[in-house]
């Protein structure tokens, strides 16, 4: 049978003493009929979407190590190299853009693989044809776990799913609230090449094997195969298997290829395992991957060897020991929100104006929620859909888009207090300078690491292209690398580990620069520039009107570059080495071509003052200065100004993670109410797919960011915006309050991270701070900077006023906490 939900508020009303509003919880009065409705849940390995459907229940299933393809083939491009004084000369001798960017395409390679669905897991239930009521499905970020109720013929279902980080295993328990009404079958599907075998009469298991090759689902050339299983070497194509064991309190269990059947039982335990052959970005997963069926089956007996009370206290004590970091409470000043209301319609509310601080801290922390799920120690970084994807060939490949995208998901890791779920990326960037060290040999004849704008699991690091099919305007852009390196820094400045620094960091970094030393040229002026340059991935129009996209020194690449180069005198300084490269890298950094300001008050982002094709572009990447950088402050006014009309020109509308971007370009400008603006225009609702590179992005019922289609990079950019309208430290300075909006009057907050090692907690009434702790994690020098003057509970300090605020300077304590009071 199948039910239709037209509106199902109503039926909730009696519950709202129960499930009332709750910043710390997803809840729908009807099942997902949309993946863009359903509920994520996950542990950095296994990705879960559950729909919460009546009589049949759709949960889609990913496990992130599941990619096609294999490690990165040698010499696809052996000439490559050969084009770039030709290209240098088409640019800086004969400003001939047309022939350059031709020229250019001949310097790419491959496309990046795809990250890949595993399976569909349906769980049938056998009811009554009674109508169900009292329907309710949520998601509680609080705990990390979903759960589905409702009540057909007197008799109340009920499904709770988590996912366990400790056991690696997706848990479901299925219960009814009358004994033996549990009438199951438990069956999957996959969209990959798979076997079904009963192991028993209680457990399913299941071998796959994924595609040798996938290309991007952009990429559709006339008579070509786009997904490759056959690889003659052995090499290409992961294998996988997942397990689906059901335990039942009572009834009967039986198995066989369509699947789990279960008869009469009044609570039924489903443990879902999952692994891979990945064993590394350069080994071949066939005849070299890792024994997938011994660690799905290892996964299991774990799981089984523990009662479920057990999985879930141990699951819900170590995802809380992350997420419980930090807490965030916004008054809603106008009592504006007391009757309980689904999220998606809160969202719809929302949309048409009203007042909803509840549902702005619940995306908050959704991002922190999401970022716990999709990203953990020792597995891949989360990619740009974090661990949840439905296609074989997904968005973009669902891959690691290092033009913004990547290090946009990772925005929010350090101040929110994720340090941990940092490290995966951190981790990848060794593998990516590794295969960046051949690009830029291969590909440019170049010291150092290179890596562009497109990369996966296996490390890709050159212009992607199909050896000349891509548009140089997004696929060639060696600047990828460059800006990963930033992640390295911040890091360390976040956590003061100077060990990390010197082992990890540091060598990274640096050849890094050594790279970027090669590719830097001297123009007729004298300045350092890069060319041939790209700015992700805008167009300009030359001289006789023709749209290009490759040209000499555009904003993007030289901030990039000015970036890299001061973090790593700044790291060289820490660690009292190198002091001869130090030296250089001042003196390059002196000569790289400076920052510009356009005919209208804007900053360029070309070198020179071109026309742009698309004035509203949802990159504005020339702004790399202001966010994520150092390098625009109020301390460089004119630049800062600039910034700030470079964004009035280009305006609020965008794509979803292209809103994010801009709430934290405002924050840092310090306007709160503009910044509090993109938060609405980012919260804004939409149920449609949408078109590739729509400006009409916004978040999904599911508090997903709609791109359109989804890309988890939004949210992460919105928990990352609003984390710096509440505390900045960019500048070697704490700054509380730096851009607190007007619609945020009362509040507080615990747990946030600033630059130094510091941990803040703080309350505020009427937008002005009234308390605040800080706590010294490595007994760094605190300054601190406020909006009122504060005074360190006992001791004689006090606030200085400067120009920019009160400014407190402080010595600090390893591990002590200070109180702060407002004079």
């Amino acid at each position: 049978m199948k039910y239709f939900f037209k509106s199902f508020a109503f039926l909730f009303l009696c519950y709202f003493q129960t499930f009332g509003q709750s910043s710390q919880k997803l809840w729908y009065a009807k099942p997902a009929e949309r993946w863009v409705e359903a509920l994520p849940v996950g542990n950095g390995r296994i990705g879960a979407m559950v729909f919460g459907g009546v009589n049949e229940e759709l949960i889609q299933l990913n496990e992130s190590t599941l990619w096609s393809g294999g490690p990165l083939k040698k010499n696809v491009n052996p000439e490559a190299h050969q084009y770039l004084s030709a290209i240098r000369e088409a640019l800086l001798e004969k400003e001939d853009y047309s022939k350059a960017n031709e020229l250019t395409k001949k310097m790419q390679g491959f496309y990046t693989e795809s990250y890949l669905p595993l399976a569909d897991l349906m769980i049938k239930h056998r009811l009554t044809n009674g109508t169900p009521t009292a329907y309710y499905r949520d998601l509680d970020i609080s705990k990390a776990i979903s759960t589905t109720r409702f009540t057909v013929d007197g008799v109340t279902y009920v499904r709770e799913g988590f996912v366990s980080a400790p056991a690696n295993v997706f848990v479901v328990r299925l219960s009814a609230d009358k004994s033996k009404q549990l009438n199951l079958d438990i069956n999957t599907r996959s969209k990959l090449r798979i076997q079904k075998q009963p192991l028993s009469n209680t457990e399913l298991v299941v071998n796959g094997k994924a595609p040798a090759k996938v290309d991007p689902s952009y990429y559709n050339p006339k008579g070509r195969t786009p997904v490759i299983y056959e690889d003659a070497e052995g090499c290409n194509g992961m294998r996988f298997q997942y397990r689906i064991k059901a335990v039942a309190k009572d009834g009967s269990v039986k198995t066989d290829t369509a699947g789990i059947h279960i008869e009469k039982a009044s609570e039924v335990v489903l443990y879902i395992v999952a692994a891979t052959s990945f064993n590394g970005y350069d080994k071949c997963p066939d005849k070299d991957g890792k024994d997938e069926k011994q660690l799905a089956a290892g996964f299991l007996t774990k799981a089984l060897a523990q009662p479920y009370a057990t999985l879930l206290k141990q699951h819900q004590s170590e995802y809380q020991s992350y997420f419980n970091r930090c807490q965030l409470t916004i008054k809603d000043t106008l009592n504006a929100n007391t009757t309980p209301v689904p999220t998606d319609e809160q969202l719809k509310a929302y949309t048409a104006g009203r007042y909803n601080p509840d549902l702005e801290v619940l995306y908050f922390q959704y991002g922190r929620y999401l970022l716990i799920s999709s990203s953990r120690p020792g597995g891949p970084p989360a990619n740009l859909q974090g661990i949840w994807n439905k296609e074989l060939r997904a968005p973009w490949s669902s891959n690691y888009t290092i033009n913004i995208n990547t290090e946009m998901n990772y925005w929010p890791a350090e101040v929110t207090n994720l340090s941990e779920m940092h490290q995966p990326l951190l981790d990848w960037i060794q593998h990516l300078a590794k295969t960046g060290h051949e690009t830029a040999h291969d590909y440019y004849r170049a010291k150092g690491w290179v890596a562009n704008h497109n990369s996966d699991i296996w490390a890709l690091s050159n212009a992607v292209g199909d050896v000349g099919a891509g548009d140089p305007v997004w696929a060639n852009w060696p600047m990828g690398g460059n800006w990963l390196c930033q992640h390295l820094w911040e890091h360390y400045r976040f956590t003061g580990d100077k060990k990390f620094l010197a082992e990890k960091a540091y060598p990274v970094m640096k050849e890094a620069a050594l790279f970027s030393l090669d590719w830097l040229v001297t123009n007729k002026d004298g300045y350092l520039v890069t060319a041939p340059s790209t700015t992700p991935e805008n167009k300009f129009f030359d001289a006789a009107g023709k749209q290009q996209g490759v040209s000499v020194g555009t904003t993007m690449d030289m901030s990039i570059i000015w970036d890299l180069f001061t973090n790593l005198i700044d790291a060289s300084t820490v660690l009292g080495q190198d002091k001869e490269f130090r030296e250089l890298l001042i003196a390059k950094r002196n000569k790289l071509l400076p920052l510009q300001i356009g005919s209208k008050g804007q900053l360029l982002e070309w070198s020179k003052d071109f026309k742009e094709t698309d004035p509203y572009h949802r990159h504005v990447s020339h702004l790399f200065g202001l966010h994520p950088g150092r390098q625009i402050t109020k301390e460089t006014p004119a630049f800062f100004n600039a910034a700030r009309k470079t964004l009035e020109l280009r305006g609020d509308e965008g794509t979803g993670w292209s809103k994010g971007w801009k709430i934290n370009f405002w924050t840092r400008l310090l306007d709160g109410d503009h910044a509090y603006t993109l938060i609405r225009e980012l919260l804004k609702y939409t149920n449609e797919t949408g078109t590739i590179m729509s400006r009409g992005g916004g978040t999904y019922p599911n508090l997903f960011d709609a791109h359109p289609p989804f890309q988890i990079d939004g949210n992460f950019a919105g928990t990352a915006g609003m984390a710096e309208m509440l505390i900045q430290s960019h500048q070697d300075k704490v700054h509380l309050l730096p851009a607190i909006p007007t619609s945020w009057p009362s509040g507080k907050v615990s747990g946030l991270r600033g630059r130094g090692g510091f941990e803040v907690s703080m309350q505020w009434e009427k937008n002005t701070l009234t308390q605040a702790q800080v706590k010294s994690i490595n007994g760094e020098e605190l300054r601190l900077l406020t909006h009122k003057p504060v005074t360190v509970q006992g001791t004689n300090t006090t606030s200085v006023k400067t120009a920019d605020g009160y400014l407190l300077q402080l010595k600090t304590q390893k591990n002590k906490t200070y109180l702060l009071t407002v004079k």
